[in-house]
């Protein structure tokens, strides 16, 4: 079976994670695809393989006779799926042989057009899967689940020879918390590999060192008529707080490397308001300076409008994975390497956000993050081709040869 084929089917799957459960899982729905999962990779006759309490999936693949001294590899992609747009009922679109124009997706009528996609030009000839306009397809990240699947299925029909395998499958990447509650240990592996990015021949190993800010101001409410020098208006405070940071250290207004403060709330009234945010730098001390400015515009505002008016309370994410990465740069030795063995070059790009391999890294687990061959992720205009996703297996056949 083609790992298109395999994504087909997963798809079907709702699983949608929920970033307001406060659960683990954060959906119970995840446990479906999880529970297919497991069943299939005991088909394989990964006897081990099974699914914990919080829809972790786990499986081992025994090395062959004579690899058994070969470190441990990990393969890990996430089952979950975005809220950005449905991930509900699912319809994919084949479209065979595409002739590289602008695909109409007929549930809505919104076009694919290359001239707003020009990645689409590359496609032309290939498989192209589609959404049909009324979700999102949910390549990001059961691609990724397929692509895995599917080397399994090649390594095990083909009797390659391998080290030992370790296989996992993780519920709420989408809303940060893919590795909170992953067994490293128990995993197993040395090293690993997440298959969660974009274009196929992608891999990652840097990405946003990032924390979450909110801001509490506490306002004096006091009538309108008679508020000359005693009305503290929360909700003006909270702009002044806002004014403060660099206008153009914002998402819209950055790209590659450089970091940003991103404002993704606000709420209020005369006597409370609160800020969300969320910070972002690829450079550790820059990003702890983007922390201290905070705390500094917070401690002005004090100053001026009394003790305590502003509270600033910020929660480190998640950080670089490059500083864990670099003591095992065979990693990324070896993935480039797999990919140019795959007919493709290398594409070697700064992560503007994060991934599970970030958090596992940080835990133990060095773990860059391998591309799927899709894009457009977390909207209807979601799309990948099956020979992009035949390149993706290719890379990971690659890396477990070079492993063993």
């Amino acid at each position: 079976m083609r790992a298109y084929e395999c994504l087909l089917k997963y798809v079907k799957v709702h699983t949608t994670s929920d970033p307001n459960s406060g659960t683990h899982p954060s959906t119970l729905r995840q446990f479906d695809l999880a529970k297919i999962l497991v069943e299939e990779l005991k088909e394989l006759g990964l006897a081990d393989a099974h699914v914990d309490e919080h829809c972790y999936v786990y499986a081992t693949l025994p090395a062959t006779p004579g690899q058994e001294s070969a470190a441990p590899l990990g393969l890990i992609a996430h089952m979950d799926t975005a809220d950005d747009a449905s991930g509900e009922n699912v319809r994919p679109q084949i479209h065979e042989n595409y002739d590289g124009e602008a695909v109409t997706l007929p549930a809505t009528g919104a076009v694919l057009d290359p001239k707003v996609f020009p990645f689409l030009r590359e496609m032309k000839g290939q498989t192209l899967i589609t959404t049909d306009g009324s979700t999102l397809l949910g390549a990001d990240d059961k691609a990724g689940v397929a692509e895995i699947m599917t080397a399994l299925e090649r390594i095990i029909a083909e009797n390659r020879p391998h080290g030992k395998l370790c296989i996992g499958f993780t519920p709420d990447e989408e809303i940060g918390e893919g590795a909170s509650l992953f067994d490293v240990e128990g995993f197993g592996a040395a090293y690993a590999y997440t298959v969660d990015g974009e274009d196929v021949g992608e891999i990652s190993y840097e990405n946003f060192n990032a924390a979450a800010a909110v801001v509490t101001v506490h306002g004096f409410s006091v009538h309108p008529g008679s508020a000359k020098n005693s009305m503290i208006n929360a909700q003006n405070v909270a702009m002044e707080f806002h004014a403060a940071l660099p206008a153009f250290s914002r998402p819209e207004h950055t790209e590659g490397r450089e970091g940003f403060f991103h404002l993704t709330s606000m709420q209020g009234d005369v006597t409370t308001a609160h800020l969300g945010y969320i910070v972002r730098d690829h450079d550790a001390a820059k990003f702890a300076a983007r922390k201290a400015q905070m705390q500094h515009i917070a401690a002005c505002l004090n100053d001026r409008y009394g003790a305590g008016t502003v509270e600033l309370d910020i929660k480190d994410s998640y950080y670089n994975m490059l500083e864990k990465i670099q003591p095992h740069f065979h990693l990324v030795e070896n993935a480039r390497k797999a990919i140019r063995a795959a007919g493709l070059a290398p594409i070697e790009t700064p992560v503007r956000g994060g991934t599970d391999g970030a958090t596992l890294s940080y835990m133990g687990l060095p773990c860059p993050n391998l591309g799927t061959g899709g894009f457009n992720f977390h909207g209807p205009c979601e799309c990948i081709t099956a020979e992009k996703m035949d390149q993706g297996v290719e890379i990971l056949l690659n890396l477990v040869e070079l492993y063993k």
